[in-house]
């Protein structure tokens, strides 16, 4: 990958505009409030065993729930974005989501939950292809490594201060009332995106052109590329973001409150390294590299990097289980800081909405498998071991998918 410093292949900077970083700041505040929403029951683990007497495979399986919600209504998600106003379509789907939470509070067994969790899947399904639309109509390429290492940093603070301030809060106050406070100030959010964010129409001016078929998009190699690297990589984010804190208090023997504040230190670690990530592969971009051969080197070296997680489970100290697994997580900053820029360079903004529902599609079918089968796992051995290994192979899988699946990293030209 190296660069050429010349004038000709230097990239002119542009710096983001006053309208790019309104959307982007409602963007980065509207995942961030998504992941606490979607965190926030892991953080309440303890309670639903306590209130409900719920062993480990029951609550897997409400963890999983949300994803069946989520996964099963990715193809519509991307076919509406695609097909009406995006900004809309983001708003109710965040008005469905934010009242699943709020009722989330008045749950009263294993069957609303697992309503509940349904309906906040659904109503979460239309964010990523939002957001991957928005992006690749208002932002150019040099800026949308930083534009999607800011919403993906929000997706990472958000479980984190799920857990560290949920988690304190639930202890103080109540698993209940964390629910209904959440539910309730979610909300204020769609105050000033209706206020502030113009409609309909694109930042950034682009080229007429043709929007594909589903069939279309998945008649190229490197859609599958796509398809199998966020299917191996979202396996292994998604069984930390829902079991990291059952790890820590079944198998390291934390407290609740020790749980909450040091659990969280991974997906704090996460969301500073994808910030930190899309941040220089921008800068790379801009001196010169070329924008696929980036976008490409981060998302293999993120995922083969995390696979040091594996020895999380096998030393003895639980100090050096923390640091491996933060370690871990810092890599999966750098894969995730590029995975949605790498596909809007190759969707472009005629494809973006559909080509990122299907990849999240295939992306989310492992958190409906990684939380039941970490669950029943671990009842069955006791041990998270084997748990620790399926999340090892599927970043082996991921980095297939990406590196060696996914050819060139360039724009597809669909009219031909």
């Amino acid at each position: 990958m190296s660069p050429t410093l010349s004038a000709s292949r230097r990239t002119l900077k542009i710096p983001l505009t006053r309208a790019q970083w309104v959307i982007l700041i409602l963007l980065v505040l509207s995942v961030t409030i998504n992941y606490i929403d979607r965190g926030s029951l892991s953080a309440a683990d303890k309670y639903l065993q306590q209130d409900f007497g719920l062993d480990t495979e029951r609550r897997g399986e409400i963890y999983s729930a949300f994803f069946a919600g989520y996964a099963g209504l990715m193809l519509l998600a991307g076919w509406l974005v695609d097909r009406f106003d995006v900004n809309r379509v983001l708003a109710i789907g965040f008005m469905i989501w934010t009242t699943a939470i709020l009722l989330t509070g008045a749950a009263s067994g294993f069957a609303m939950l697992i309503v509940l969790r349904l309906a906040l899947g659904a109503g979460e399904s239309v964010a990523y292809p939002a957001y991957s639309k928005i992006l690749s109509g208002s932002y150019h390429e040099h800026q949308r490594g930083f534009a999607n290492a800011a919403i993906d940093a929000g997706s990472k603070f958000g479980p984190a201060i799920s857990l560290l301030a949920g988690g304190l809060l639930m202890e103080r106050f109540g698993w209940r009332s964390f629910f209904y406070a959440m539910g309730g100030l979610s909300f204020l959010w769609m105050i000033p995106w209706f206020a502030m964010v113009p409609r309909g129409e694109r930042l950034v001016p682009h080229a007429a052109g043709r929007v594909p078929t589903m069939m279309e998009i998945c008649r190229k190699r490197a859609a599958w590329g796509t398809y199998l690297g966020l299917f191996g990589g979202n396996y292994a984010w998604y069984f930390l973001l829902t079991w990291i804190p059952g790890y820590f208090r079944l198998a390291r023997h934390y407290t609740q409150h020790e749980v909450a504040i040091f659990a969280s230190i991974p997906l704090w670690v996460t969301g500073f390294s994808t910030l930190t990530a899309g941040l220089v592969s921008d800068r790379l971009i801009a001196r010169g590299y070329d924008a696929g051969k980036v976008r490409k080197s981060f998302l293999g070296v993120g995922v083969l990097g995390a696979t040091i997680m594996l020895p999380a489970a096998l030393v003895s100290s639980s100090m050096w289980s923390l640091i491996l697994i933060s370690i871990a997580s810092l890599a999966i900053g750098i894969e995730s800081s590029n995975v949605w820029a790498t596909t809007q360079r190759m969707a472009g903004p005629w494809a973006s909405g559909r080509w990122t529902g299907m990849q999240n599609l295939a992306g989310n079918i492992p958190g409906i498998i990684a939380p039941w089968f970490t669950g029943w796992v671990v009842k069955v051995t006791g041990s998270f071991n084997a748990a620790f290994v399926a999340a090892t192979v599927m970043l082996l899988v991921a980095f297939v998918g990406y590196v060696i699946v996914v050819p060139r990293v360039e724009p597809i030209d669909w009219e031909a």
